[in-house]
């Protein structure tokens, strides 16, 4: 019982993990896009 609860524990952490990921990558790509248009801008 306790390994089972240890395996889906370590499979949950692991999805947030890949979830976070994705969600500073997707952040990055903003900051980026609104940098490349501030460039164009001026």
């Amino acid at each position: 019982m306790a390994r089972k609860l240890l395996i889906a524990a370590v499979v949950g952490g692991l999805a947030l993990a890949a979830a976070a990921c994705n969600t500073v990558r997707g952040v990055g790509q903003d900051i980026e896009s609104a940098a490349n248009t501030v460039d164009k801008a001026t």
